[in-house]
């Protein structure tokens, strides 16, 4: 009798898929009483596997998802975008850094920074920025970060 090699590697596939599959299921039925301990876990706010808070680096990366990105540091928790231009004010010109300084969620953990141009005579010059304009990106991330900690929750 001659065995087709390549049914034969199908067959341990199936068989090795179904072994991986049995001890899934009983470890998922295992963990009956830690769902709560697990989602806690999963939803905590020091969440780190890239060196900063994800929430806040995640919320950071949708916020800023307008602009261009000219750096990005994960490990450092830095972000800084190419300067953007609104096209219903093609005379003006913004660019942002966000540092996230910590592996916890808290608002202190979080530093933006901007930067404006005007054109001026032909040529982009510096302007100031309005503190409330940094005030309400800081605001925005926190937010973002707090509903991506929520939705982990699942509440």
């Amino acid at each position: 009798m001659t065995i087709n090699s390549d049914t034969s590697r199908t067959g341990s596939r199936y068989l090795a898929l179904g072994g991986i599959c049995a001890i899934l299921a009983l470890t998922v039925t295992g963990c009956g009483g830690k769902k709560e301990a697990l989602r806690s876990d999963i939803a905590a706010s020091r969440i780190t596997t890239i060196g900063v808070n994800s929430y806040l680096w995640r919320a950071s990366l949708d916020t800023l998802a307008f602009m261009p990105l000219l750096q990005t540091d994960s490990s450092g928790g830095v972000i800084v975008t190419d300067w953007y231009t609104n096209p219903d004010n093609p005379g003006e010109r913004m660019k942002v850094s966000v540092t996230i300084l910590d592996q916890d969620l808290r608002s202190d953990a979080l530093r933006v920074a901007a930067s404006r141009e005007i054109v001026r005579g032909g040529s982009w010059v510096s302007a100031s920025v309005e503190a409330a304009t940094v005030q309400k990106l800081e605001d925005i991330i926190l937010t973002r970060a707090r509903d991506l900690r929520r939705n982990a929750i699942g509440g």
